[in-house]
């Protein structure tokens, strides 16, 4: 029997493939989503049909290799009919295999157990370098392995907004290829949850504010999840019917391949010509590698009895050496061009497409290529694996440098939620300063957000204590704002009395002093704070209401009396310019009379407009000169003057200048008591020093002290005048 043990491939664990030998090809390529054919060059196109076909068949997981090569009967022993599959009907997937698991959330079918599918969404593995230049693996299964150190690139969404995430699932929801795509939607969903319960608990905790701490009824609805929601179930309905078509698929390969092993057996047992029987074989390797993938539990059996039967053909073959040495040449040429186009990879900058053409590679090596002579065998693959090697220690230098990122990235992740946690730490009493604290907050969020991805084995955790800082500074936040709000409640409470204070006089018919009430209500009003938002625009707009009905009325009821003091004020200017031919006729009593008649007709016109009371000071001026005709004694002219002065404040409803002048005549009194007490001890001084009547300063002293007491009465009289006249208004 031909074997060709230089040509196997170990994987990173040093797992032996076939100890049978690797010396044939099942002729099928891995469906990963990177590799395509503008991934692989021209010149070897005739030795790498690299599909595109979502669910295509690669090798045998390793289970299945590694019970090939504990397992697999040597060639000598063929598998009887009674033990082999290849006579057994189709069978059908299993209902394990095709049922449809369903998340509460978004529904999924179940991958269905093929013999390995590869999944566009299947996470990247390195490529080892050989341990050995005896055996030989595939660089690919990575998808099966239990190691996922190397996953596949996915951009970081931490930073993006749930507008933007729902906008990136759009674009990924109408995409054919659902397994392509498969590792960006999940990562869109996860941020978008994430992003989507942290905004929902901080509405709750705003909502239990508000209801102190009852959320039994919170409810809040949210548009942009439904159309996520809706967005998800469109692309997982797409990727259940990919699963249900594949599903269907995998029993018509499993008889497509049944079919290809009972042909080859044939073949191998049969005494056609070496050429045609070698160029059968090729025909149904080909066919081999474009049958599909096949139900997992079926595979085992399928591959090897393809496999034993492939041996027993070259074990044929070796008989017809020109036939075998012709297709040894074949396999070297091809095995040659991939060795070519590695070098070339190890050399390319894109280190990640590079390993994926790579994988591409080691499967056309292994499964679609035959053996070589002995001759080549050995050097062929010590080149082939150290150029492995160097490609795969490339990607382990870039994994490195990714590694080195994300650490970074978790180092500023750290400080930031220790930012958090040292602003959540501060006692602040202030509105304004809590409004400094959240835009502060809000800013280190968005920073966090932007510092990119951390070592998946910490980002759960990482997550987990950022959003226990934002919490815990919420809480602080809340709390504060729980007292706030209770101080709202009772300004609100205290302007709503005053609301109702100001509908109760705002149609009041006593202007006077409504008014004065009215001012202090309103100035009460600007002494409270802040009341509830929601109940602000109301209660402002029932107080600025009853204030603008009761002022309107009021200067309705001024207008009106405006018009009168016009009139008044017309009246006096005539009146004024008739006593300008006054005379008096000499008579005291008469001229007495005339003077207070005049006064009398000029109190009747009424009051004038404050901006015209100068008139006052003009008729003012005529009385006092016509007292100065008069004989009247200086006591009475003054207090017939000021008796004149006190009508017209009163005319005015000046109270404030009433008031005044009541306070200025008894401070004067105290003056004037004063002065006496002084002059009465100056006078007990000089008594006792010199006899009465002998001292001419003690003479003056004493009609000073008359003098006095005669004012004293005047400023009495007129303290009594002015508070008869208050009598009325107490």
């Amino acid at each position: 029997m031909l074997e060709e043990k230089n040509d196997n491939l170990h994987n990173a664990d040093g797992d032996h493939i076939n100890d049978a030998g690797s010396n044939f090809e099942n002729g099928y390529l891995p469906n990963n989503k990177a590799v395509d054919n503008n991934d692989v060059p021209e010149d070897i196109d005739d030795i790498t049909g690299i599909h595109e076909t979502e669910g295509q068949l690669p090798f045998a997981p390793e289970e299945v290799l590694n019970a090939g090569r504990e397992d697999v009967k040597p060639a000598a022993e063929e598998v009887t009919e009674a033990e082999s599959p290849v006579n057994e009907a189709p069978v059908e997937v299993s209902e394990t295999e095709a049922q449809v698991v369903e998340e509460p959330a978004a529904p999924e079918v179940a991958e269905p157990e093929t013999a390995p599918v590869a999944q566009e969404a299947a996470t990247e593995e390195e490529i080892p370098a050989a341990e050995t230049a005896n055996e030989e693996t595939p660089a690919e299964d990575t998808e099966h392995s239990d190691s996922h150190e190397h996953e596949e690139e996915v951009p970081s969404y931490e930073a993006f907004s749930m507008e933007q995430l729902t906008e990136e699932l759009e674009k990924f929801a109408v995409v054919e290829k659902v397994m392509s795509v498969k590792n960006h939607v999940e990562e869109l969903r996860r941020e978008f949850y994430n992003k989507y319960n942290h905004f929902i608990e901080e509405k709750k905790d705003e909502y239990s504010n508000e209801h102190n701490g009852d959320t039994t009824e919170f409810e809040y609805h949210f548009p942009l999840k439904n159309k996520f929601d809706a967005l998800y179930n469109q692309y997982r309905d797409k990727k259940n019917s990919h699963f249900k078509k594949l599903q269907t698929d995998l029993k018509g390969n499993l008889e497509k391949r049944l079919a290809i092993v009972e042909e080859l057996k044939n073949l191998s047992e049969g005494g056609e010509n070496m050429k045609d029987a070698l160029k059968q074989v090729n025909e149904l390797r080909e066919r081999w590698k474009n049958a599909g993938p096949i139900p997992r539990d079926k595979y085992n059996h399928v591959w090897n009895n393809f496999h034993f039967h492939i041996e027993r053909f070259y074990d044929h073959l070796h008989l017809d050496r020109e036939a075998r040495d012709l297709d040894f040449k074949h396999n070297l040429e091809q095995k040659q061009k991939i060795i070519t186009r590695v070098e070339e990879l190890v050399n390319d900058t894109d280190v990640n497409k590079a390993f994926r053409e790579l994988q591409a590679l080691h499967k056309i090596w292994k499964e679609e290529i035959g053996p070589v002579s002995r001759d080549h065998r050995e050097e062929l693959w010590n080149r082939f694996s150290e150029l492995t090697k160097q490609l795969h220690d490339k990607r382990e230098e870039l994994f490195a440098k990714s590694r080195e990122f994300e650490n970074e990235n978790l180092e500023n992740k750290r400080d930031i939620i220790a930012r958090i946690n040292a602003i959540a730490a501060e006692k602040i009493t202030a509105h304004n300063a809590w409004q400094g604290q959240i835009d502060r907050v809000e800013k280190l969020r968005e920073e966090f957000f932007k510092a990119g991805k951390v070592p998946i084995e910490v980002n759960e955790d990482t997550w987990a204590s950022f959003k226990a800082a934002v919490r815990n500074f919420n809480s602080s936040k809340n709390s504060f704002y729980k007292d706030i709000k209770k101080d709202q409640q009772t300004n609100l409470n205290r302007k709503l009395a005053l609301v109702e204070k100001a509908n109760a006089l705002k149609d009041s018919e006593d202007f006077e002093g409504t008014t004065v009430v009215m001012k202090q209500i309103q100035d009460e009003w600007k002494t409270i704070g802040h009341v509830p938002r929601k109940y602000s625009d109301s209660v402002w707009k029932d107080f600025k209401a009853a204030c603008n009905h009761y002022f309107d009325r009021l200067h309705a009821n001024r207008n009106e009396a405006n018009k009168e003091e016009i009139e008044a004020f017309d009246k006096k200017k005539e009146y004024l310019d008739s006593l300008k031919d006054f005379e008096l006729v000499g008579d005291h009593k008469t001229d007495l009379d005339a003077i207070k008649k005049h006064i009398e007709n000029w109190k009747s016109f009424g009051r004038v407009p404050q901006a015209r009371r100068h008139i006052e000071g003009k008729f003012n001026k005529i009385l006092d000169a016509l007292f100065d005709k008069l004989s009247l004694s200086k006591k009475e002219t003054d207090m017939v003057k000021f008796s004149n002065r006190l009508e017209q404040m009163a005319d005015g409803d000046d109270t404030r200048r009433l008031e005044n002048e009541q306070l200025f005549i008894m401070r004067k009194i105290d003056e004037i008591q004063g002065e006496i007490f002084q002059l009465e001890n100056n006078v007990q001084f000089f008594s006792k020093s010199k006899g009465k009547g002998e001292n001419p300063f003690l003479k003056e002293v004493n009609k000073n002290i008359e003098r006095a007491r005669e004012e004293l009465k005047t400023w009495k009289d007129k303290l009594k005048q002015i508070r008869n006249m208050n009598k009325p208004q107490e």
